[in-house]
């Protein structure tokens, strides 16, 4: 049992390239974090550096009590699983869930009670005489996986293992994966671009972007109450509606509809509002902030509708979405829409920092 702790991580191959400026981070006993962002953000630079696989340029990783940032790989006591299995194809199931233990000098009957539990485990025990190229892609990868299990190590890394997967097979080994990880009580590092891997599996998510976190909290929180507007418009799908308003007194003025602005010390003359799709509503009985525009596109996404109104505007047409029910009638015509006051977020302009971090 042990903690990690990345302290102001840096890793610069030339001036120009720098994929992980400054993160720090904490990751204790039975917490899976997970690095999400695009690709360039530097998740997958910081989780070869925790595993010992890229030199750090500056900053610490802290294990438990110890600074292990200059260690080798093999004295980290970390196990890892690659995007692409890494099994050897010449040896069985049983010998590449062996291998890393026989590389440990560990003995023979340790080797085969640790193997048999792992097997048990993820359910490959009439796998083991198997070799990998007569195994399905969700077999290889609990193999992979089981490889990292049986080393009894102090913290997991996984580095995109789902991303070969087709989409129902992952929806399964996501599954598997979660449950396997929470009985480890070890610290686990997941890698993905896949925001829904990353709210479905941890219990902290770190989004990432250009070398920073730009923001560490849990999945719900990551979702409800976006720090800044990165996160607001990476996690969520379909993405969250992100409108910049001008500000007249203390109103955004949205296609001639006044939206009352939150408790800010300054009205700036600009203000971005944003809103999730699947909160934008036909209007109810109490609703205020009622908006209306003409509907020019209806995607079908089987549970809901994705409806895109386009709203005049003194520049140029500002396009909302709405996730609405299949019930609803909709006509390429004029739409009248709510946007509740409690679902939207503000964000300024300039800095692109949440104006209001609502309480959980």
């Amino acid at each position: 049992m042990a903690t990690l702790e990345l302290k102001n991580l840096n890793k610069t191959y030339s001036p120009k390239v720098v994929p992980v400026k400054d993160i720090s981070l904490t990751v204790d006993d039975n917490e899976f974090l997970t690095l999400l962002g695009p690709s360039g953000c530097g998740k997958s630079t910081t989780l070869r550096m925790i595993a010992g696989l890229e030199e750090v340029t500056r900053g610490h990783i802290i294990l438990g009590n110890e600074d292990i940032t200059f260690k080798r790989p093999g004295d980290r006591n970390m196990a890892m699983v690659f995007q692409s299995y890494a099994l050897y194809p010449h040896m069985t199931v049983y010998e590449n869930l062996a291998s890393g233990l026989k590389l440990k000098k560990v003995p023979h009957g340790k080797i085969k009670q640790r193997v048999a539990e792992v097997a048990e485990i993820l359910g490959l025990e009439e796998l083991l005489q198997r070799k990998p190229g007569q195994l399905s892609g969700g077999q290889r990868q609990r193999v992979a996986v089981g490889r990292a299990l049986v080393r009894n190590a102090q913290v997991y890394l996984l580095d995109e293992p789902l991303s070969n997967l087709d989409a129902l097979l992952r929806e399964r080994v996501r599954a598997d994966i979660k449950q396997i990880f929470a009985a480890q009580q070890v610290p686990v590092v997941y890698v993905t671009h896949d925001q829904t891997e990353a709210m479905t599996l941890s219990t902290k998510v770190a989004v990432l972007n250009n070398g920073y976190v730009q923001q560490l909290d849990p999945p719900a929180r990551i979702y409800n109450h976006p720090a800044n507007l990165f996160v607001a418009g990476f996690v969520g799908s379909p993405q969250m509606n992100l409108l910049t308003l001008p500000c007249q007194g203390h109103h955004a003025i949205l296609g001639g509809f006044q939206i009352p602005l939150p408790d800010i010390p300054t009205v700036p003359p600009q203000i971005v509002l944003g809103i999730r799709p699947e909160h934008v509503r036909i209007p109810q009985d109490r609703d205020t902030n009622i908006i209306k525009g003409r509907v020019f596109l209806v995607e079908n996404l089987g549970m809901h509708n994705l409806v895109s109104v386009s709203i005049a505007s003194q520049t140029e047409p500002l396009t909302v979405r709405a996730l609405l029910p299949p019930e609803q009638n909709i006509s390429n015509g004029e739409m009248t829409l709510a946007l509740p006051h409690e679902n939207i977020h503000w964000f300024d302009v300039e800095s692109g920092d949440s104006l209001v971090r609502k309480s959980e």
